[in-house]
């Protein structure tokens, strides 16, 4: 596997003690925390960029899946980094089909937030949007969290796309959830679906908000007029 040494070789260039100890606490790795033990080297995502970029073409399948079971966040985040480079640069469905396959088993090692929200629209939703969306319902009502996380942030493609069905549905099975990281989520993309059409987010917020968790509803409600968030932070929409 010379060419995954490459790849390590050229993060550790870039990588800084000061910046790996700041990602460490950003990230929650302690105990009992949502990324507990997930180690880093301290390198930036554009520098990841770089290094994915210059090496995406010529790797193999084989020598991404071992670079995404790393236990060093950095190299697992430039793997899906060169996944999307991959998916993007190539028409090839068959490719894509493998890329996708790939994702798909690897929930587990997908396991921060950073690592879902960088590669799951460009992967996983930009490859469902004209087709069946069965797997991110099964994801949704998983109790996975990484891959719940994946099943919202996937329908950012969508949302792209001006379809918001999907969005909507999958944040009504999400509803209730009890972590933070998923009410973030799923309060950024009701968010996102409403820049693209406002009626219907306000249509699926005057439908839920007054049972939906207080972060999520902040999140949606972000960049509505003050009077309007004041109004369904209230209660009195």
């Amino acid at each position: 596997m010379k060419l995954i040494k490459n790849i390590q070789k050229e993060l550790h260039s870039f990588a800084s003690e000061e910046k790996a100890a700041v990602l460490t606490k950003f990230f929650k790795t302690g105990r009992g925390e949502y990324a507990e033990g997930d180690k880093f080297i301290g390198v930036t995502v554009p520098n990841q960029r770089i290094v994915a970029k210059k090496y995406y073409s010529e790797i193999s399948f084989v020598e991404i899946g071992e670079l995404l079971k790393s236990p060093i966040h950095e190299y697992r985040l430039t793997a899906l980094l060169i996944m999307v480079f991959k998916f993007e640069k190539n028409k090839n469905s068959s490719e894509r089909n493998q890329i996708v396959e790939l994702y798909l088993k690897n929930p587990d090692y997908i396991n921060n937030w950073d690592l879902v929200d960088l590669s799951a629209p460009k992967i996983l939703g930009a490859y469902l949007f004209d087709k069946d969306k069965t797997i991110l319902y099964d994801f949704a009502k998983s109790g996975h969290l990484w891959k719940q996380r994946i099943a919202i942030i996937s329908t950012y493609y969508f949302i792209k796309k001006k379809h918001f069905e999907d969005t909507f549905r999958i944040s009504e099975i999400l509803l209730f959830h009890k972590h933070d990281l998923i009410h973030k989520a799923v309060g950024w993309m009701l968010r996102e679906a409403g820049k693209m059409n406002l009626s219907a987010e306000i249509e699926f917020l005057n439908r839920h908000y007054k049972k939906m968790p207080r972060t999520m509803l902040r999140y949606a409600i972000e960049k509505f007029d003050e009077d309007i968030r004041q109004k369904y932070l209230k209660g009195v929409i």
